[in-house]
């Protein structure tokens, strides 16, 4: 056995070096998750094994266009990923970094059915009466950017609260509630609005607002519209439209219920 690791052609260093740049992949991906900004880390770890695979086999001038490549690349993302890093920072000099960074998901995550049924019927009550309204759910993105952008709550999911927060004459109509772990965090908070050139005209602002927050991040977002009194949902930049309130309550137990 000694023999064997003597002739092989790395050493504790090298195991050790390969097990720290695994687990700072691990910790960035953990970061990333939920976010558009995953996208980009994949294009660049893709590009950065093709580089490493290039110099291996010796292909001196592919070798050197990708080496320019990824070497000017990396002021482009310290531009890209200037909110991210800032957050980053900001996040290790916080207590317990090891602890919330390896932690699936938050305590909490999981919603009970009289939690969701309160949403559900927050939003067939608005709809009967035209009342327009958005939701935003998140799941492992906490949107802190976002919720920083409107009132603080910290309540439990009523629906005598919804239903009051978005009646047209509040203070707080105007903007997306947002809902995170069992609670609802903050109201009139202001989300991107997508810039795709092809959503239906008929559709407002708080729906161009829904598929732009949802566009860039794994939340699920939800619509009452104010016209046509129509539920809507949007995942991933897609929106769903005229759903039943069943559907809608079938939709949140399969993604919040254990």
């Amino acid at each position: 056995m000694l023999n064997l690791i003597h002739f092989l052609p790395f050493g504790l260093a090298d195991i050790l070096d390969i097990f720290f740049v695994g687990l700072l992949l691990y910790f960035l991906f953990r970061w990333l998750k939920g976010t558009s900004a995953v996208n980009i880390f994949f294009g660049i770890l893709f590009f950065y094994i093709l580089w490493k695979l290039v110099v291996l086999f010796h292909m001196d001038m592919l070798s050197e266009i990708l080496g320019q490549f990824l070497g000017v690349g990396v002021i482009a993302l310290i531009v890209i990923f200037q909110p991210e890093i800032r957050n980053f920072f900001l996040f290790i000099g916080k207590n317990n970094f090891l602890k919330n960074i390896m932690l699936q998901k938050e305590e909490g995550g999981n919603y009970s059915e009289q939690e969701i049924n309160e949403i559900v019927l927050s939003c067939q009550n608005m709809a009967a009466s035209r009342t327009g309204a958005l939701f935003v759910l998140t799941r492992e993105n906490p949107l802190d950017d976002i919720v920083k952008t409107g009132e603080p709550i910290h309540a439990r999911i009523s629906r005598e609260l919804i239903e009051t927060i978005f009646f047209k004459n509040t203070p707080l109509h105007d903007g997306a509630l947002i809902i995170r772990n069992r609670e609802m965090v903050a109201a009139r908070c202001i989300l991107p609005v997508s810039q795709k050139g092809n959503i239906p005209s008929y559709l407002g602002l708080r729906h161009r607002a829904s598929i732009g927050v949802t566009e860039n991040t794994d939340c699920i977002t939800i619509i009452v519209s104010e016209q046509t009194g129509h539920i809507s949902y949007c995942t991933n930049g897609i929106i769903h439209e005229h759903i039943t309130p069943q559907a809608l309550k079938e939709l949140l137990s399969k993604e919040f219920r254990a």
